[in-house]
C-alpha cells in the first residue's frame, strides 16, 4: 500500500453539545468508522464546546469504490471521566453520516464543514453540531512495519514531521505552532500534537493481534518534545474490504426497517390517520392581527425561539388600525433549546431591539392539540414595550404543540428553512398535491376536399399534377396527411384522402385546431390553398365505437384566423369534409404499458368501482450524496419527495441542508386495478438558492436522485410494508446509489369480488381493441400526452418542473440503448431457458446416462400413450403443486430496482454516453464508430433473420414444384404416410415414435436423420437474391 490513497478526517470542534454527565457538561469524544475501521479522538474533560483539531487516517482500499461507501462520525460522553467516578461507559450525542462521493481528491482543496448531529433513534435526546475536514492524501513510501503516514498542519513554518516509535502502528507527530523546536518546559504535554493512526498491514495484524490496543501500555521514557501522544484505537479488529461494488450486491440490495409508525404503543387519537409515518412533535405559534395606537404604520410580527427567528411579511394598517398576518409558525421540538418563547411587533425597517411590543409564552404551559379537535382559537394579549409597559400594542394569537397532522402544518413557516428566503423559493419548499388534468385523444378524420383553387395559375401550375395535403395543429401538435393519390373520375381539385390524425388535449380545452391545405410545389415551398380553425371546446364528444357525423367546412383563403363569414370578400366555395371527435373510451397512454399507474378511460362514466385504497407513508432518506455545496455549511442537499399514481401527484416538503431528511408525511389513493404501478421520486430543489433578481431568463432545474416503483399487485392486502430502498442511478460513468429512501406501504382492500374480477376484465378499455391504434401512433401520442402533462403541472404554484414529470414518467424510455437492449436479451433468455431445460432432460433420458431415469421416463411416456385422458388432468395437477409448494419460498418483500437485471454494472463508458446523447445526437465525433457498431449488430440480426426465412421458404417448396423430385418423393411419402395411418392405431404409432426417439445411443447414428437431410436439400429463395 505504498502508492495507495487515503483518507484523512480532520475533527476540528463540536459545538452545543447536549450535557450527560449530569453535572451541565460532557466528556466528548469522536469515533470515525471508515470501512470497518475505527478510529477515536481524545476525550475533552467537560466541555460542551470541545475542540480536538485530531486528524485520523483510513487506508482505502479502492480509491474508485469511494462514492459507494460513507464516512460514518459519532460523539460519545465518556462516563469515566464524569467527576472521576463510574465504571466507564458512554452516553450517544449524536452522529453524521458524511458520504465519500465528495471527498477532495489528492491535491485538490479541502473545506471545513458544518454538520448537524442527528438523532440514533427516537428517543435521543441530541443537539449541536460538529465540524470536520475530509480530504484524501498519497500514501507515502515507507517500510518495516506499517505506513507512514504524514498528517500535514497549518503553520507558519513547515518543518519535517518527527517519527515517534510506537508499537503497533506507525505514528507520525505534527511540527507545533511554534515552529517544531524541542522545548523542555513543564506544560508542553498541555499542547498535544496532532496525530495520524495507520492500521499495521493484515500479516502484522495475525502476529500481534494486540497492537492497536495501545491505550493501556506503558509509555517509554523518552523526552518532553518525543513523548508519543496518547491514542484510542478500537479493541478489535476489522478487515479492510477489497472488492468491488459489483460483487457486493448488498450495497444495492432491499432493507427491511422497524420503524415506530403511528407513535408506537403510545398512539393516540391524532395518529389514526397517520399511523404510517413516525410522529414529530412541533411547536406552533399563529400570530393574526395586532393593533393599538402605538403600533408602527407598517409593521412586521417577528417569532423568536433560541436562535430561531421568524418574521411576516409587512403589512400597513388596515380598517381599524388593524395589521393582518395570519401566519403559522412551526418549530420542530427536537431543535427547542429555550424555555419560552416570544413574539414581537416592530416597525418594517427597524432595526436591533427596537420593537414597539413584546410578549412571550412559557413553553411548558403550552397546550396540546390532538386532531381531529379544531383548532385552537386566538386570543388577544397585551404586549409590554421596551419600558415594561403594556397596554399600547395588542397582538392576537395563539401557541400550542401538535404534530404534522395539524391542518397548519403544510402552510407553517418552519424553523429548519429558516435560512429560505423570498417568496419564490418558500414557496418551492412546501408540500402539495397535484391533479394532473384529464387527457383526452382528438380524433381528426380528413376525408376529402372540393374545389380547390391554386394560388398560382401560370403555365408550370398547369402542366403538373397538385401534391396537396393537409396539415393539422394543436398547441405544439403539428401532424400532416399524406399526399392525395389519383382517384378516377375526380379532378385535381376535389382530393381524397380519408385518414384519421390524433392528437392529445387536456382539459379545460384552451387549444384551437388550425387545418391547412397546402399544395407541395417544390421542395422547401408549400402554398396555402385553405385554412380553417376550430374551437376544440366545439368538438362533439363520444365514448363508443359509433362514429359521429361528419360536417363540410369551409376554408379561408385569406391570412385571417377564423372560419368563413358570409360577408367575407375572400370566402370562395373551396370546402373539407371532415370528422372531429374527442375519443373518450381510450385510456390516453402517459407512461409505459408496462408500468402505468391508471388504466381507466377518459370518460368518467365508463369507469369500474374501486377495488381498494393505497396508502402510502414517505418517511425519509438516508445517505444521500450531497448535490451542492453552500459557504459555511459544506456538501449538503435540499431533497424533496414526488409520488406519482393515477391522476393524483402529491410533492412533500423540501428539507433544507440535510442528506438524511426525514419527511414523515402520508397520502392516499383510490385503486381502481390492482395490476398498477406507483412510482416515488427524490429530486433536489435547486430553486432554495436561486437568486432574487427577478430575471426570469435563468431557468433553475431540479436534481434527479433516483425513483422507486412498486407493483401493487406485489403487496398482500392490509399489510404495511417498512423498507429502505434504494435510490439507483445511473450516470455516463456507470451506476450510482445516491441514497435508501424509507416508506412505509399499505394496500387495502375493500371488495374482493371487485379484486378478483379485476383480474380477468381487459388490461385497457374496450376501445383499444375495438379500434386499437398504431404502435407508432401509441408512442407518439404518448411523447405528446408527457408534454402537455408537463406543461400543465408547470403552471401550478409551486409549479412541478418539467425536469420532475419527464423523470417520473420515463419519457426516454424508447430510445435506443445498448444496455437496454442487452437487458432485455438476457430477459429474453431466462424466460426460454424453462423449454431449454426441457430440451436437455429430454437429451439427458436419450443418452441413458442414467438408464433408472430413462426407463421410468419410457415407463411414463407408455402409461400417456395407453391412457391418454389422463395427460391433461396429470399436467394441471402437476402446476398446481407446484404453485402450492413454492408457497414457502415466496417473496416476502416487494421487488425493487435490480441493478444486474438492468445490465447497469456491465455496461461500458461508451454505452451509456451513447445512452445519455441527445435525439438527434450531439456526438459528431463517435457517431461514425457508433453506427459502425450498430451495423455489425444489425449485420447480425439480418443473418438470423435470413435464416429464420430460409427455414419457412423450404417448407413452401415442398409442395411448390420448384425441386420437381423433392415434391414427387415428399408426395409419395404422404401417400405411404396415409396409408400406414389409416391401418395403424394412433396410440400404436405414438408409441413407437417415442420408443424410437429414446432408444438407446448404441442403436442410434450420429449421422443426421434422412428427414433432415431431406429438409436441408430443399430449395429457398436465398440464391436469387442480389
Amino acid at each position: 500500500m505504498g502508492k495507495a490513497e487515503k483518507l484523512v478526517v480532520e475533527v476540528v470542534a463540536a459545538h452545543n453539545l447536549m450535557p450527560k454527565d449530569g453535572q451541565g457538561s460532557s466528556s466528548a469524544y469522536v469515533e470515525v468508522e471508515f470501512e470497518h475501521q475505527k478510529r477515536r479522538t481524545r476525550p475533552r474533560p467537560r466541555e460542551l464546546n470541545p475542540v480536538w483539531n485530531e486528524r485520523l487516517v483510513f487506508p482505502v482500499a479502492d480509491p474508485g469504490d469511494l462514492p459507494y461507501r460513507a464516512i460514518d462520525v459519532a460523539v460519545y460522553n465518556d462516563r469515566a471521566l464524569a467527576g472521576g467516578a463510574g465504571s466507564g461507559g458512554r452516553n450517544f450525542l449524536g452522529k453524521v453520516r458524511v458520504p465519500a462521493a465528495g471527498v477532495p481528491a489528492p491535491g485538490e482543496e479541502a473545506v471545513t464543514q458544518l454538520f448537524t448531529l442527528e438523532k440514533r433513534s427516537l428517543f435521543s435526546h441530541i443537539r449541536g453540531e460538529i465540524t470536520l475536514k475530509v480530504y484524501r492524501i498519497g500514501g507515502g513510501g515507507g517500510g518495516g512495519s506499517g505506513d507512514n503516514v504524514v498528517a500535514k498542519a497549518s503553520a507558519s513554518k513547515q518543518e519535517k514531521p518527527t517519527k515517534v516509535a510506537v508499537s503497533g502502528p506507525e505514528v507520525v507527530a505534527a511540527p507545533h505552532a511554534n515552529g517544531g523546536k524541542k522545548q523542555h518546559h513543564p506544560h508542553q504535554h498541555q499542547q498535544q500534537p496532532i496525530v495520524a493512526v495507520q492500521p499495521p498491514p493484515p500479516q502484522q495484524q495475525r502476529q500481534a493481534p494486540m497492537a492497536m490496543d495501545i491505550l493501556p501500555q506503558p509509555q517509554p521514557q523518552v523526552p518532553m518534545a518525543m513523548k508519543p501522544p496518547v491514542m484510542f484505537a478500537d479493541h478489535h479488529h476489522y478487515p479492510v474490504p477489497t472488492a468491488m461494488f459489483s460483487g457486493r450486491p448488498g450495497d444495492f440490495s432491499l432493507k427491511e426497517t422497524r420503524p415506530r409508525l403511528g407513535g408506537g404503543a403510545s398512539a393516540d387519537k391524532a395518529s389514526a390517520t397517520y399511523d404510517l409515518v413516525e410522529q414529530m412533535q412541533y411547536l406552533y405559534v399563529r400570530v393574526v392581527r395586532a393593533r393599538g395606537a402605538a403600533a408602527p404604520a407598517e409593521a412586521v410580527a417577528e417569532v423568536k425561539l433560541g436562535n430561531y427567528r421568524g418574521l411576516t411579511a409587512a403589512t400597513s394598517a388596515g380598517s381599524g388600525g388593524h395589521h393582518h398576518w395570519d401566519q403559522v409558525f412551526a418549530f420542530s421540538k427536537e431543535t427547542i433549546q429555550s424555555s419560552f418563547v416570544e413574539v414581537f411587533v416592530r416597525a418594517a425597517r427597524a432595526g436591533g431591539d427596537d420593537h414597539a411590543g413584546r410578549v412571550w409564552f412559557d413553553l411548558s404551559e403550552v397546550p396540546r392539540r390532538a386532531p381531529p379537535d379544531s383548532t385552537l382559537a386566538p386570543q388577544w394579549y397585551a404586549m409590554e414595550d421596551r419600558k415594561g409597559e403594556r397596554g399600547g400594542v395588542e397582538v392576537m394569537a395563539a401557541v400550542w404543540y401538535g404534530t404534522q397532522a395539524d391542518e397548519a402544518f403544510a402552510e407553517a413557516w418552519h424553523s429548519k428553512a429558516a435560512g429560505v428566503q423570498g417568496p419564490g423559493p418558500l414557496g418551492s419548499i412546501k408540500s402539495k398535491v397535484y391533479v394532473a388534468p384529464k387527457l383526452w385523444y382528438l380524433r381528426v378524420s380528413v376525408v376529402e376536399a372540393q374545389d380547390l383553387l391554386p394560388m398560382d395559375k401560370g403555365p408550370m401550375t398547369m402542366s403538373r399534377y397538385p401534391e396537396l395535403f393537409v396539415r393539422a395543429q394543436v398547441g405544439n401538435q403539428m401532424q400532416r396527411t399524406r399526399p392525395s393519390s389519383v382517384v378516377p373520375n375526380r379532378g385535381p381539385s376535389s382530393p381524397f384522402w380519408n385518414e384519421d390524425l390524433m392528437f392529445v388535449v387536456a382539459e379545460p380545452f384552451e387549444e384551437f385546431l388550425v387545418l391547412q391545405v397546402e399544395d407541395h410545389v417544390s421542395p422547401g415551398r408549400d402554398e396555402i390553398l385553405g385554412r380553417l380553425v376550430v374551437p376544440v371546446s366545439n368538438i362533439e364528444r363520444r365514448w363508443d365505437e359509433k362514429l359521429v357525423v361528419s360536417r363540410w367546412y369551409g376554408l379561408d383563403r385569406g391570412t385571417g384566423g377564423g372560419n368563413v363569414a358570409i360577408n367575407n370578400p375572400n370566402r370562395f366555395g373551396s370546402r373539407v369534409h371532415l370528422r372531429l371527435s374527442l375519443d373518450g373510451g381510450y385510456h390516453v397512454l402517459d407512461e409505459a404499458t408496462a408500468y402505468s399507474s391508471d388504466l381507466r378511460p377518459t370518460g368518467k362514466q365508463l369507469w369500474q368501482p374501486h377495488v381498494g385504497v393505497l396508502e402510502l407513508g414517505v418517511l425519509g432518506a438516508t445517505g444521500l450524496i450531497p448535490m451542492k455545496a453552500r459557504d459555511g455549511r459544506g456538501a449538503t442537499a435540499d431533497s424533496y419527495c414526488v409520488a406519482k399514481y393515477g391522476q393524483k401527484w402529491i410533492r412533500t416538503r423540501t428539507v433544507v441542508d440535510s442528506v438524511c431528511p426525514r419527511w414523515n408525511e402520508q397520502y392516499t389513493w383510490e385503486v381502481f386495478d390492482p395490476c398498477t404501478v406507483i412510482t416515488i421520486g427524490v429530486f433536489d430543489n435547486c430553486h432554495v438558492d436561486k437568486p432574487q433578481s427577478g430575471n426570469t431568463s435563468v431557468v433553475v432545474r431540479d436534481n434527479c436522485v433516483g425513483k422507486v416503483r412498486i407493483r401493487l399487485s406485489t403487496l398482500e392486502t392490509d399489510r404495511v410494508y417498512t423498507h429502505a430502498y434504494p435510490l439507483l442511478m445511473l450516470h455516463p460513468s456507470g451506476v450510482k446509489k445516491m441514497g435508501e429512501l424509507h416508506l412505509a406501504v399499505r394496500f387495502c382492500c375493500g371488495n374482493a369480488g371487485n379484486m378478483y374480477h379485476a383480474y380477468v376484465r381487459p388490461l385497457l378499455p374496450k376501445m383499444h381493441y375495438v379500434e386499437p391504434l398504431l404502435v407508432r401512433q401509441v408512442e407518439s401520442l404518448r411523447f405528446q400526452a408527457t408534454s402537455v402533462v408537463a406543461a400543465r403541472l408547470g403552471r401550478t404554484e409551486p409549479p412541478l418542473g418539467k425536469e420532475v414529470v419527464e423523470y417520473m414518467l420515463d419519457h426516454r424510455s424508447h430510445l435506443w440503448s445498448m444496455r437496454r437492449s442487452k437487458a432485455n436479451f438476457f430477459r429474453l433468455v431466462a424466460v426460454l431457458s424453462g423449454l431449454i431445460a426441457i430440451g436437455k432432460w429430454f437429451e439427458l433420458v436419450r443418452s441413458w446416462h442414467r438408464p433408472v431415469h430413462s426407463c421410468l421416463a419410457v415407463f411414463t411416456f407408455l402409461v400417456f400413450v395407453l391412457m391418454p385422458e389422463l395427460i391433461l388432468p396429470t399436467a394441471f395437477l402437476v402446476m398446481a403443486f407446484t404453485g402450492l409448494w413454492r408457497y414457502r419460498v415466496r417473496p416476502r418483500h416487494p421487488p425493487h430496482m435490480d441493478m444486474r437485471l438492468s445490465h447497469a454494472d456491465a455496461a461500458t463508458v461508451d454505452e451509456l454516453d451513447e445512452e445519455f446523447d441527445t435525439f438527434p445526437s450531439s456526438r459528431g465525433d463517435v457517431v461514425r464508430f457508433r453506427y459502425e457498431r450498430l451495423r455489425s449488430v444489425a449485420g447480425r440480426v439480418q443473418t438470423v433473420v435470413g435464416d429464420i426465412a430460409t427455414q419457412g421458404e423450404r417448407m413452401q417448396a415442398v409442395l411448390s414444384w420448384r425441386d420437381p423430385r423433392a415434391t414427387l418423393l415428399f408426395s409419395i411419402a404422404c401417400v405411404t404416410a396415409a396409408v400406414i395411418a389409416y391401418a395403424v392405431p394412433m396410440k400404436v404409432l405414438i408409441g413407437l415414435w417415442g420408443l424410437y426417439a429414446m432408444r438407446p445411443p448404441r442403436f442410434r447414428s450420429r449421422m443426421p436423420s434422412p428427414l433432415m437431410n431431406f429438409f436441408r436439400r430443399l430449395p429457398s429463395k436465398a440464391d436469387i437474391l442480389l
